[in-house]
C-alpha cells in the first residue's frame, strides 16, 4: 500500500520539476531575446524619429507621424533576400488586416521586381521600396527584420529579428 502511494506521488513531482524547467528556460530565452533587441536597436532613433512621408509601391501617400496619432503604426523594415523575413512577413501580412502597417523593403530591387515578389508571396501590406538603402540608413537599421511601433509621433517599441505574431500584437496593444 505504501508503495502505491509513493508511485502516485512521483508523477506530480516529475510534472512540477518539468514545469519549473520550462518556466526557467522560458525566462532565460526572454531575457536573452530582450538583451539582443536592446543591443541591435541601440543605434536606432529613440526620440527624434526620422521623417517617413512618401509614396508606397501601390501609389498611396503615407506619413508615419500623422498616421500614428490615430492608432499605433507598425513600421516593418525587411528585405526580399532576408531569410528570417520569410518567417515574419506572413505575420505582418496577417496583422495588416486589422492594424496600421507600413513596411520598408530594403535594397530589394526595383519596383517591378518587388511588386512581383509581393504578388508571388500574396502579401497585401503597404510597402515603400528603399532601393538605395537611404531610409534604412536614416533609421540606423542594422538588422532585418526590424519592427518599430510608432505611437503619437514617437517610437514606443523596437524589436529585431524573429518575432512571433503574439509578440507583435502585444507591442501594438501596449503601446
Amino acid at each position: 500500500m505504501a508503495n502505491k502511494e509513493m508511485k502516485k506521488g512521483k508523477p506530480k513531482t516529475k510534472i512540477a520539476r518539468w514545469m519549473k524547467e520550462i518556466l526557467t528556460f522560458t525566462l532565460i530565452i526572454t531575457v536573452f531575446s530582450i538583451a539582443i533587441d536592446l543591443w541591435r536597436s541601440r543605434d536606432m532613433p529613440s526620440t527624434n524619429m526620422p521623417s517617413l512621408s512618401m509614396s508606397t509601391l501601390e501609389g498611396d501617400w503615407v506619413d508615419i507621424k500623422k498616421m500614428s496619432h490615430d492608432k499605433p503604426v507598425l513600421l516593418y523594415f525587411w528585405a526580399t533576400w532576408c531569410p528570417v523575413c520569410n518567417f515574419v512577413s506572413p505575420s505582418i501580412n496577417w496583422l495588416s488586416t486589422s492594424h496600421q502597417v507600413i513596411s520598408v523593403a530594403l535594397s530589394s530591387g526595383n519596383d517591378k521586381r518587388l511588386g512581383q515578389f509581393m504578388a508571388y508571396k500574396e502579401y497585401n501590406f503597404p510597402v515603400i521600396n528603399d532601393t538605395t538603402g537611404n531610409l534604412g540608413q536614416a533609421w540606423n537599421v542594422t538588422a532585418t527584420p526590424s519592427i518599430v511601433i510608432v505611437k503619437n509621433g514617437e517610437i514606443s517599441s523596437i524589436t529585431t529579428g524573429f518575432t512571433t505574431p503574439m509578440g507583435m500584437w502585444l507591442r501594438l496593444y501596449f503601446s
